[in-house]
């Protein structure tokens, strides 16, 4: 997988929230706050958020970096550094 930028990783990201949670509105979705609070998702939810982001980027995330993908600014900076690495 090559480097994406990070208008890329967002469009993937929410891609990835309207397959999930498709009441979802990207624009409402502040940058800063934890995602799983603004969109009312379960831990179950959330995983399935992280094997999706996995299998469309193409990088691993360690069960020990799912908090880097708590807001929308920090996944989107995390999986930027991680598509970079690949």
């Amino acid at each position: 997988m090559t480097a994406r930028t990070h208008e890329e990783i967002r469009a993937v990201i929410f891609d990835v929230l309207g397959a999930i949670a498709p009441e979802v509105e990207p624009a409402t979705i502040a940058p800063d706050r934890p995602l799983r609070e603004q969109i009312d998702i379960d831990s179950f939810d959330f995983l399935n958020v992280i094997i999706r982001l996995h299998e469309i980027l193409g990088v691993d995330i360690p069960e020990k970096d799912y908090v880097e993908l708590l807001t929308l600014n920090s996944a989107v900076d995390y999986l930027a550094r991680r598509c970079a690495r690949n």
